[in-house]
């Protein structure tokens, strides 16, 4: 009789037998470690959760009050036998690489990764494994990011130019992630960050967990229209031809992801500026993150599945495609018809309090009765 693997891919996510756990489930389950606090990859729901310190905020802002336990990386919990450990990820600030170890047998679930430092995240670790779980949200050759420093000498220099000219600079990312990467990145002799309320609400949560960002000002009904429109504005992509928006014009906005780098994404978008800036691995990312592992099997779990698979069974690894819920934020948006979570309406929690709990889309805070006025 074969062995059982000791992670199985079920219809309700990654799961632990021996463990009782599950990694990243979508259904509500008694267990789940959780590897980020993106969408669609930390849910509401689990009556127990555990997940990396850094993330800890961000995830009681966006789930509410949950029973959630956190460590650092490095550091090892047993359950039932199965030692697990976390290790950085690259992806967003609190990302982690899920490693499960039973019996010597080890597996590693990577979640949402990249292998460039951004100056932010914890970087990228490779982890040696006999099994690894992987992304591959951009597994093509065409993907290949411009260094992080180029793209950003690139940003401030437009935000230069259009203030000589008198028009506006607003940057959109995603909330978590992008948003904090871009902050750290901007020249601030050229002035002031003005946030959205769904980007001051995730940064005010991680302040709370002991990071450090940028000054930034949120931009509420008080603020000075003339004021912000000297500075740059940090947007989600929720606000994207809104009222809100449109009262600072005359503006330029960049889109900021790694689907700017397909012809066409930024008209789709209606942005002046495509800015190919992704929290994901590249293609040569993910092959050498994938190769460093050292794994005797690799399984691919959202992005181009189907010809990485193919290209790394010819290159020597075993591959195999296994088909999950992960992919649903904002980087893929442009891969599906589907609206990213950012775009959909903020889902209640079973109390039906929506401003104050995110169980799939961003919280609109403030910009409920304020900010789209």
């Amino acid at each position: 009789m074969p062995k059982k693997p000791l992670l199985e891919f079920t219809d309700r996510g990654i799961y632990c037998a021996q463990g009782k756990f599950y990694i990243d489930p979508w259904k509500s389950v008694d267990d789940a470690v959780i590897t980020h606090a993106h969408a669609d990859h930390a849910y509401f729901g689990h009556k127990q959760y555990l997940a990396h310190h850094l993330s800890r905020e961000v995830m009681l802002y966006r789930l509410g009050e949950i029973n959630l336990r956190t460590i650092e990386y490095g550091e090892t919990v047993n359950k039932n036998g199965v030692q697990i450990s976390m290790y950085p990820a690259g992806h967003v600030i609190g990302s982690a690489q899920i490693r499960v170890e039973y019996k010597g047998e080890v597996w590693v679930v990577s979640g949402d990764y990249k292998t460039e430092d951004d100056g932010i995240s914890t970087p990228f670790e490779p982890v040696k494994c006999h099994h690894f779980i992987s992304e591959c949200t951009f597994g093509m050759p065409v993907y290949t990011w411009k260094p992080q420093a180029q793209i950003f000498a690139d940003v401030n220099n437009w935000w230069r130019t259009n203030l000589q000219n008198g028009v506006a600079t607003i940057v959109v990312g995603y909330s978590l992630g992008k948003a904090q990467r871009i902050l750290q990145n901007l020249d601030l002799d050229n002035g002031k960050v003005y946030t959205h309320g769904v980007i001051e609400n995730t940064n005010e949560a991680l302040r709370r967990n002991g990071v450090i960002l940028n000054p930034t000002e949120r931009i509420t009904f008080d603020s000075s229209k003339e004021e912000v429109r000297k500075g740059i504005i940090l947007a989600p992509p929720s606000s994207v031809g809104t009222p809100w928006m449109r009262k600072f014009a005359p503006y330029s906005f960049g889109y900021c992801s790694g689907w700017m780098a397909i012809r066409g994404a930024k008209r789709r978008r209606a942005a002046d500026r495509g800015i190919v800036l992704s929290d994901h691995a590249d293609w040569n990312g993910l092959v050498s993150a994938i190769d460093a592992t050292g794994c005797e099997s690799v399984y691919l779990t959202h992005g181009y599945t189907a010809s990485f698979s193919r290209y790394l069974n010819e290159i020597g690894f075993d591959a195999h495609e296994v088909h999950t819920l992960y992919g649903g934020e904002e980087e893929d948006a442009e891969a599906s018809p589907q609206p990213s979570p950012e775009e959909r309406e903020p889902k209640a929690d079973m109390n039906d309090n929506a401003s104050e709990v995110l169980s799939f889309g961003e919280d609109l805070g403030e910009a409920t009765k304020e900010e789209l006025s």
